[in-house]
């Protein structure tokens, strides 16, 4: 029987960034690639990636990548993965315009990679295991569930999903081939637990609708809806009941619009022609404050809070916000943007308009709730749960619920990424941190160079700001011409600390003149003693800790 190694390099014990990978008789595989967003004390960087370069030495016996579905935090990585590791990539097709429109973003040639267009019918088989897939719901449109069939038995990764039935029949779950799949030995599932801790009543869907059509009905005026662009099945929803109320729709984000377009080439998002419109920018003649206007503010993470602050402020091309709006908020934050929905929504007070900021509660049935959970497990007997997709406390009490349904403890494998679960011979034992893990910070389109290093000057710089000194020295006549100049942002306020600015002077006169009496000068030396004196004073003075730089520039009289 073929050994199994299994290992995450992101998913476990956080939100995004999930990658999990199986080594099954010496060849691997990969389950989804994705981003994870920084929060605020990551200063400048854009978005995190799993450190993937310890796939690299073994590139040649990746059998494929796998992606469930188009979300950011399952696909987002694979722009920068695929340029070091060209390896087939396997997924649905709507999953797959999405990825290629991003790839294609990144100035890749579609030619030279191996995209694999698969559905939940279609069998992979390598020379070990084979691959099968099911339909699950989920707010985007082509999720799957993912399972890989062994000589051990069967092993099912179920990404994000629900078991909410009552939207489009192509959103639904397939419980058909889940039940197939439940005939066989099904030896462990990765199942998702960030829902693990919410207990939700049946028919979200539903009652979400109902309450938008009634914020509709009483609605006076114009109507303004923030939702993240990924949630197509949100923005299905109330286009229908646009449609329903007659309302001329107007779709705004222009990052959003691609994968929006995607979504109605492929016929997920159907918006009649006719109550389609594109606003003007606003000036004398266009105020874009019709009635029967409904603006979908769309984005993801922070974007449409962005927008809505503009909106607000006036200063946004398409929307100017007043009383006679109503703003409806379905975007719960996501981690890292916090205190950011906290101030839009403050903002959205003092323009007086209407404001209905949906209980976070109605917007949480993406993932699948405690009951959820339960059936899927009951549905899949598995002899191991691998409990994914969330943070240790989500872990946590997916084991207490797997407890419920008679699980030992030791069959509830709570992991860390780098821990190796070991499926050999007759037995399992895991591993832990036997993989080196870690992350990759995405700043603009650097890759790889944005360390611990850079992100602790960027922390000091927000902190305590920086200090130049700017010397012209002779190094013939070994002597510093004309005054030295200091330049600050961030520390001192320049015309109040002339006392303390002399002080850095007249220490960097005295610090220089060892230097200055050498045969010659040795500057790397000369720059370090100046930076570490002048950084070991101005911390003795104001106990701040300024990024200090000195700057010598040779120069021949």
């Amino acid at each position: 029987m073929n050994n199994i190694r299994f290992f995450a390099l992101g998913g476990l014990s956080e939100n995004g960034k999930n990658m999990y990978v199986f080594d099954i008789a010496g060849s691997y595989y990969i389950l989804d690639a994705g981003i994870k967003y920084p929060t605020q004390e990551l200063f400048g960087v854009d978005e995190i990636i799993p450190d993937y370069r310890m796939l690299i030495r073994v590139q040649h016996k990746i059998k494929g990548i796998f992606l469930s579905h188009a979300h950011e935090d399952h696909i987002g990585a694979l722009p920068h993965l695929l340029k070091d590791l060209n390896v087939p990539v396997y997924a649905t097709k709507f999953t797959m315009q999405v990825l290629k429109d991003r790839l294609l973003e990144e100035n890749f040639d579609l030619s030279t990679l191996t995209l694999n267009i698969i559905h939940q019918h279609s069998i992979v088989k390598f020379d070990h295991v084979r691959f099968t897939f099911f339909n699950t719901t989920h707010n985007i449109p082509e999720s799957i569930g993912i399972a890989i069939h062994t000589t051990r038995g069967v092993i099912v990764y179920t990404s994000d999903f629900t078991f909410e039935q009552s939207g489009d029949p192509r959103y639904q779950t397939d419980f058909k081939k889940i039940n197939e799949i439940a005939e066989k030995n099904v030896l462990a599932v990765l199942i998702e637990s960030i829902g693990s801790t919410t207990h939700l009543v049946g028919g979200m869907s539903l009652n979400l609708a109902n309450h938008l059509s009634s914020i509709f009905t009483n609605a006076d005026g114009r109507i303004i809806v923030s939702i993240f662009s990924s949630d197509l099945h949100k923005i299905q929803k109330v286009i229908d009941i646009c449609i329903a109320h007659n309302k001329r729709i107007a779709i705004i984000g222009r990052r959003a619009q691609r994968i929006v377009d995607i979504a109605i080439s492929e016929g997920y998002l159907n918006i009649p022609e006719k109550n389609l419109i594109n606003l003007k920018f606003i000036d004398d003649k266009h105020k874009n404050d019709d009635r029967d206007i409904v603006a979908i503010v769309t984005g993801s993470r922070h974007e449409p809070f962005y927008m809505l602050q503009r909106m607000c402020k006036k200063q946004d091309r398409l929307i100017h916000i007043d009383e006679r709006d109503t703003v409806i908020l379905l975007t719960a934050p996501v981690p890292g943007t916090e205190k950011m929905a906290a101030r839009t929504l403050d903002i959205l007070y003092r323009s007086d308009a209407k404001i209905s900021a949906v209980d976070k509660k109605l917007l949480s049935y993406n993932h699948a709730s405690h009951e959820e959970i339960k059936m899927m497990i009951s549905l899949l007997k598995p002899t191991y749960i691998i409990p994914t997709i969330g943070e240790y406390r989500h872990q946590y009490a997916l084991r207490e619920l797997a407890k419920t349904l008679n699980y030992e403890e030791d069959h509830v494998l709570l992991l860390e990424n780098g821990d190796v679960v070991n499926f050999k011979e007759d037995e399992m034992y895991v591993g832990h941190k036997d993989i080196k893990v870690g992350e990759i910070l995405i700043d603009g389109t650097s890759i790889g160079d944005v360390n611990d290093f850079v992100m602790k000057d960027r922390e000091l710089l927000s902190e305590d700001g920086v200090l130049l000194l700017v010397a012209h020295i002779d190094p013939k006549k070994k002597m510093i011409i004309g005054d030295v100049e200091i330049i600050t942002k961030g520390f001192v306020y320049i015309q109040s600390s002339e006392t303390l600015l002399e002080e850095i002077k007249n220490l960097f006169q005295e610090t220089s003149l060892p230097f200055l009496k050498e045969k010659y000068i040795s500057w790397n030396e000369f720059k370090r003693e100046i930076r570490n004196e002048i950084s070991r004073f101005v911390y003795q003075k104001t106990k701040r800790n300024p990024i200090t730089i000195p700057v010598l520039i040779s120069i021949e009289q």
